[in-house]
């Protein structure tokens, strides 16, 4: 079995999206008074495209966590990486898919 070096960057052949698309990245994080705001600009710097109207908010049985579901339009892959780290980094966010 050979590892894969995740630093490359994946081929467009590769990959098994279609770009340009509109594509869903699921964000979980503890409800906050600013979490939908806060997130909707870190997508923003990433999918100027971005719209408020374009993110399902849902919020956890407990109300504890609050889920998002942000459908950006990705040109390219790198585009969708930078988009992951940035919100996979940020201090209000626990997961991201």
């Amino acid at each position: 079995m050979t590892m894969t070096d995740l630093t490359k960057p994946i081929d467009p052949e590769e990959s098994l999206i279609e770009y340009p698309s509109v594509f869903p990245i699921k964000i979980m994080g503890p409800t906050h008074d600013a979490f939908v705001e806060t997130i909707v600009g870190v997508v923003l710097q990433h999918d100027p495209t971005f719209h408020i109207d374009k993110l399902e908010v849902r919020p956890s049985s407990k109300g504890n966590y609050t889920g998002l579901t942000a459908n950006v339009y990705a040109i390219h892959r790198e585009q969708l990486d930078n988009l992951y780290r940035a919100l996979s980094s940020h201090p209000m966010v626990k997961m991201v898919l």
